[in-house]
């Protein structure tokens, strides 16, 4: 099952990683959207400058039908808290256009903690192939360009205000390193992915 159909989705997923990344909000953010711009700018430039984050958000990629996040929890549960925001609020937006009711993704969420530095950079390369492992992008220029992921932002696109960078980057001489750090992986995460279906035909048909 596709958890994402079209470009509209995915941008309505990035919106609420961004809105929901803080906490005790105000508003839901259905009803944060339909403020006057004016208002939206006023209240996301407050949010951005004493807002209060659940999580820090230092890697995600979008999938076709799952997601993965690499997150530094600033306060205690904030992790939880900010899965649940994001799970809810998406599933209540994708039930609401489609009329349909019920559950969206499978089961509760799978964490892992990390442990080191070392795992922390491989995991978020281990993320940053997801599209090209799974055969969503066909090369590599084209993982690059993904825009559904904040691998741009790990190579100075920019694209994302909210992925903080600094804590991987800092491990590398310039986002050129990062690049062929991740580059230098894809072939063999792209092999053992095919594996992987080969052994396990449902893998990733759920949502964690």
């Amino acid at each position: 099952m596709r958890t994402f159909m079209d470009d509209h989705e995915y941008k309505r997923a990035i919106g609420l990683i961004d809105y929901y990344r803080f906490d005790n909000l105000s508003l839901r953010y259905a009803d944060f959207i339909k403020l006057p711009i004016d208002q939206y700018e006023k209240m996301m430039s407050l949010l951005y400058k004493k807002g209060k984050p659940l999580v820090e958000i230092l890697s995600y990629v979008l999938m076709p039908n799952h997601f993965h996040f690499t997150l530094k929890q600033e306060i205690d549960g904030g992790i939880a808290k900010f899965v649940g925001n994001f799970e809810n609020s998406f599933t209540r937006y994708i039930n609401i256009k489609n009329d349909r009711p019920g559950p969206l993704f499978q089961g509760r969420f799978k964490a892992v903690l990390i442990e080191s530095d070392e795992q922390l950079i491989h995991l978020t390369r281990y993320h940053h192939l997801n599209p090209f492992a799974d055969g969503v992008v066909s090369n590599f220029q084209e993982l690059v360009n993904y825009p559904y992921s904040s691998l741009g932002d790990y190579l100075g696109h920019h694209r994302d205000k909210f992925v903080d960078t600094e804590m991987v980057l800092s491990f590398f001489s310039d986002s050129n390193a990062y690049k062929k750090f991740v580059a230098k992986q894809k072939d063999y995460q792209r092999s053992l992915s095919k594996i992987k279906k080969l052994l396990y035909p449902a893998w990733g048909k759920s949502c964690a």
